[in-house]
């Protein structure tokens, strides 16, 4: 299977982590903020044992040293966070890494990394979290496509399950969801419609 899927739900809780994993999801992000260390690891730990002898495929976002100890396998990071991160102690511990980018200097601060994937963002308005940036747009995804090569570019920010398609065709190897799921008013049905999608088109 590619890593990350096509579709890459992220999610803020353990019961997300077990709802998407029940239907058969294959890349879940869990991204929960302002934990300590012992929140984060037993945090990490829990998802790790619900997704375990499952197809589903965690991925830490941000507490990498959680990730480390409970020995995860798969670590998504952000600018900051990756500016503060031992990429050393990462790598030898066998995590693959993926990358938040929103501009032109952080794509080349994500690739001095040697990321496993760059993830580009905001490709819309989102409402979720407060962005310095401005939202790319479609045309973005095939520059940065061009760009990056053979690494798997995640879309991100607003995406909805309509404008698939379209971002699948302007490059996007994967496409990470938030709203569209965690906030729809049939959640699991939403799921099937984004995985029956993307098996097609994968």
């Amino acid at each position: 299977m590619p890593y990350p899927d096509r579709f890459y739900p992220v999610v803020d809780s353990l019961a997300w982590v077990e709802r998407l994993t029940k239907l058969g999801v294959g890349t879940i992000q869990l991204r929960a903020k302002d934990l300590d260390d012992g929140q984060a690891l037993q945090m990490v730990t829990d998802a790790l044992a619900i997704t375990k002898g499952t197809p589903a495929r965690l991925v830490v976002n941000d507490y990498w040293r959680a990730a480390i100890v409970a020995e995860a396998k798969y670590l998504h990071l952000g600018q900051e966070d990756l500016a503060e991160a031992d990429l050393k102690a990462i790598r030898e511990a066998g995590l693959s890494l993926g990358i938040s980018t929103h501009d032109d200097a952080e794509l080349e601060t994500a690739l001095a990394a040697k990321p496993d994937y760059v993830a580009l963002g905001p490709i819309f308005f989102t409402t979720l979290k407060s962005m310095r940036f401005e939202p790319q747009g479609i045309p973005k995804i095939t520059e940065w496509k061009k760009r990056i090569g053979a690494i798997p570019l995640v879309a991100i920010g607003g995406i909805k399950f309509e404008q698939a398609a379209e971002i699948f065709a302007a490059g996007a190897d994967s496409i990470a969801v938030v709203s569209d799921v965690t906030q729809n008013a049939d959640p699991d049905a939403r799921v099937k419609q984004w995985l029956g999608d993307s098996a097609k088109a994968a």
